[in-house]
């Protein structure tokens, strides 16, 4: 373990989907602005659904672009299947989304991120704060560095003392892969704050070498894209169809039989 010592306007602690916002805004505001990551890799990796957008939340994307956010410009970049849903109702209730490729968007996320001024990349693991009395005034790393700043922002989203599901089993993570940020979560047990616990369900990722596409409806891409990003004219990735399929009265029995094994 060794001592180094951080100063900053602004330290952002995890690299998700908020983080990179929240660290993106700092920075061109003109603060100067770190955001602390486990992972360099791991920043804007989508660990859920693939996807960005639809109904209530592609308003959202939009929003943020209005701001200057990333999300808008990166889904477009990324995205392998445009569409506009509920077409045939009316602007207020409609939304765009879009299937993104993983490695794309992780990658684009990554890039806009090292170019971004006024912002750094530090790798490590956030396990206790520095206090100044009552108030917040910096982070320590689990290797002993402090990283000093005027705001310290959390936007550490499922890792905080994480568990994950599988079935009837359970184990630490903050995703699939990842280790928890336990030690920052006791710390904050000892903050007194009203405490909650979410939970969030991701499909399982089928190989498409494994699929008879031929069995399936074909769902191709709108031939007019909505794309996110005022910015954007045309997507940049090659379009995909997907394949639509249906649950049915044998699927319908096999969840009922365990639905006491699921979490």
């Amino acid at each position: 373990m060794f001592h180094v010592k951080h100063s900053f306007d602004v330290v952002v602690i995890g690299g998700g989907h908020a983080g990179t916002e929240a660290a993106h805004a700092s920075a061109r505001m003109g603060a100067a602005t770190a955001l602390i990551t486990l992972s360099r890799s791991g920043i804007g990796v989508m660990s859920c659904n693939p996807a960005i957008g639809g109904l209530g939340k592609g308003h959202l994307v939009r929003e943020i672009d209005a701001l200057d956010g990333v999300m808008a410009r990166v889904a477009d970049r990324s995205g392998i299947q445009f569409r506009l849903l509920n077409r045939r109702k009316g602007p207020a209730v409609q939304g765009p989304r879009t299937q993104s490729d993983r490695k794309l968007y992780r990658e684009a996320i990554l890039a806009e991120t090292v170019s971004q001024p006024n912002l750094s990349i530090l790798e490590g693991e956030a396990v206790d704060f520095v206090m100044s009395g009552e108030s917040v005034a910096g982070v320590l790393l689990a290797d002993g560095s402090e990283v000093m700043a005027r705001a310290v922002v959390l936007t550490t989203g499922t890792f905080l003392r994480g568990v994950i599901h599988i079935g009837d089993q359970r184990q630490p993570g903050g995703r699939m892969g990842d280790r928890p940020s336990v030690k920052l979560a006791e710390r904050m047990d000892g903050f007194g704050l009203p405490m909650g616990r979410l939970k969030t369900g991701t499909p399982p990722r089928l190989d498409g070498r494994t699929i008879d596409w031929s069995s399936l409806e074909s769902q191709p891409a709108d031939d007019e894209p909505s794309l996110f990003s005022f910015l954007s004219k045309a997507p940049t990735v090659r379009q995909i169809s997907c394949g639509i399929t249906h649950t049915n009265a044998q699927t319908h029995d096999i969840i009922r039989e365990n639905l006491g094994r699921s979490a």
